[in-house]
């Protein structure tokens, strides 16, 4: 759902995207250098962000399995044909 089908006016949405534009910096800040934190660390991240998740295990193991997916592939390679993948 859109923060327009909510109800939303104009100067909510303004107000709402910049919120969604600190939150993303705000947690890009944080992974910056997500491959030098431990466990523990990352978890802690998690659960800022994401809250009252069942498994936060599960959250961990998905993130660095798609970052390493990321690294092995460039964007271009990403860009062309999804379906190859």
């Amino acid at each position: 759902m859109s923060i327009r089908e909510i109800g939303y006016g104009d100067a909510t949405i303004n107000k709402k995207m910049k919120e969604y534009v600190n939150l993303l910096f705000s947690i890009i800040e944080k992974i910056e250098n997500w491959d030098k934190y431990n466990d523990t660390k990352k978890l802690d991240i998690l659960k800022y962000y994401i809250v009252n998740a069942k498994n936060y295990e599960n959250y961990l193991k998905y993130i660095d399995k798609y970052r390493s997916f990321l690294i092995k592939n460039t964007f271009n390679n990403l860009t062309k044909d999804i379906i190859n993948l």
